[in-house]
């Protein structure tokens, strides 16, 4: 019997493209109860909405989704919100479960946090090697602040804080809005509305020579709630597939699951980000066991056949 049997479980964020997998993942492992509050009735910037949210469920167990996120266009436009909105939901929601007595608080943080230069795969050691990559180090900064809040925490008041690290999330569900969605949902949504309209081409951000993992939504989901159950130590975990593809594959694989037959021009005036992202996947095997499960173009296909027909539903 895992840690989350029979336990009352908050979960912020729970209403999103992470936290509604991440529920229903949790609610197989026989807790007394899965809450997912809502920004409306809990802002969790503020510190009396966070103490309010606490003394109206009680938990036990707090699993911490909550984040304002971007792609790298989001993230050059709100450098100052993501920072503070970040790192103050995660201070905050932290200490005051600490006060309310809470047996468990797993933190989940971001890819982000790792240097520019990380070696390939990025192994955990490496998070202090080095400054982020410039265009998303506000919010990755502000992530990796919660670590150091979770070490210390565990150091002074023996608080059992848990640290998970997950890379670029797609799948079913998954934000599509142009203004602020990451690199799978936005190539989707242009590929299927260039496919629609005959368009001769797609403009793609970049030089396509940056590389990226992804991490199908359901198995991080899987990962976070296995964490939650079985893991119990101040060192940061990895949550990834291992795979690593170039932004020029994935834009052609994902045209082709599109049914997009144009041209890809490439914009070399927008950044690339990170150079590469590929992940050391061992750790979360070794401690929780736990690992990837879903081929990358099963869990594509699966979001592009989600996406279409919530687009068709819209028109």
């Amino acid at each position: 019997m895992g840690h989350l049997a029979g336990k009352r479980v908050v979960v912020t964020g729970g209403n999103g493209f992470l936290g509604r997998p991440v529920v229903a993942a949790l609610r197989d492992l026989a807790p007394a109860a899965v809450v997912a509050p809502r920004k409306a009735e809990y802002d969790l910037t503020e510190q009396a909405a966070v103490r309010r949210l606490l003394a109206d469920h009680r938990p036990e167990v707090v699993v911490h989704l909550a984040a304002v996120v971007g792609g790298i266009g989001a993230n050059r436009e709100n450098p100052g919100r993501y920072f503070y909105e970040n790192a103050v939901m995660g201070v905050v929601l932290m200490e005051e479960a600490r006060r309310a007595g809470v047996g468990k608080f797993v933190g989940v943080g971001t890819i982000c946090s790792y240097p520019k230069h990380t070696p390939v795969p990025f192994c955990e050691d490496d998070l202090w090697a080095g400054y982020p990559e410039e265009t998303n180090a506000p919010y990755g900064l502000a992530k990796k602040m919660l670590l150091v809040q979770a070490r210390a925490y565990r150091e002074q008041y023996g608080f059992h804080a848990v640290t998970l690290l997950p890379v670029n999330l797609y799948g079913p569900g998954d934000n599509f809005d142009p203004a602020s969605s990451h690199v799978i949902p936005a190539l989707i949504r242009k590929c299927i509305e260039a496919r629609d309209a005959g368009a001769p081409e797609v403009v793609v951000w970049g030089t396509g020579s940056a590389s990226r993992e992804f991490l199908f939504v359901r198995d991080a989901a899987a990962g976070i709630a296995r964490a939650a159950d079985r893991y119990d130590a101040p060192d940061p975990v990895n949550l990834g597939s291992g795979q690593e593809i170039t932004i020029r594959e994935l834009a052609e694989v994902i045209a082709a699951a599109c049914g997009y037959r144009g041209r890809l021009v490439w914009d070399a005036t927008k950044p690339d980000g990170q150079p590469r992202r590929c992940l050391d996947t061992s750790r979360a095997k070794e401690r929780f066991g736990w690992a990837a499960t879903t081929p990358f173009r099963q869990g594509l296909g699966e979001t592009v056949e989600w996406y279409e027909g919530v687009r068709a539903k819209n028109f």
